[in-house]
């Protein structure tokens, strides 16, 4: 069977605490909302497929600006993790690439510029994260908050 790989890019935009504490760090998530995918699930503040032409670095820059309005430069950007997932169900086009970013320098406030797409947007502490959260964007937050986040990672395979 024939497959292409789809390849997207995930920014997860982190800061310390906003009460100055000494707890998790927060992530900023959005509430999906008439997108046809995970609807009513917690999110990355921005993320997106990759266009052609462009590299991983360059869709996460452009998702950063487009989804939140902010500018997230090239440097900025500080890998994660690599995930290759799948729903498993012998869809040709249900191969995935998801590069996770972590940023913590941006320019510009953040808020949701993709207003009929995003029904919140908020921060939230990695030890507190609300419900539902897309899954394998979970299991990367988990492994953030864990340090145990490996470079690459499989999702979706057979149950795994």
């Amino acid at each position: 069977m024939t497959f292409w790989v789809v390849p997207a890019a995930y920014v997860l935009l982190l800061r310390r605490p906003a009460d100055g504490s000494a707890g998790a760090d927060e992530v900023l998530l959005q509430l999906r909302r008439n997108t046809g995918y995970r609807d009513g699930h917690w999110a990355a503040g921005a993320a997106g497929h990759v266009e052609p032409g462009e590299t991983v670095f360059e869709a996460a820059c452009r998702e950063a600006e487009e989804e939140l309005g902010i500018t997230v430069t090239p440097d900025a950007l500080a890998p994660l993790t690599v995930m290759h997932r799948t729903q498993s169900n012998r869809s040709p086009i249900d191969e995935r690439v998801d590069f996770f970013f972590a940023v913590r320098r941006w320019s510009g406030r953040a808020v949701g510029k993709e207003t009929a797409k995003i029904g919140g947007l908020r921060w939230f502490a990695l030890d507190d994260l609300p419900e539902p959260v897309v899954p394998h964007e979970k299991v990367v937050l988990d492994g953030l908050l864990s340090g145990a986040l490996p470079a690459v990672v499989a999702h979706g395979f057979d149950g795994r």
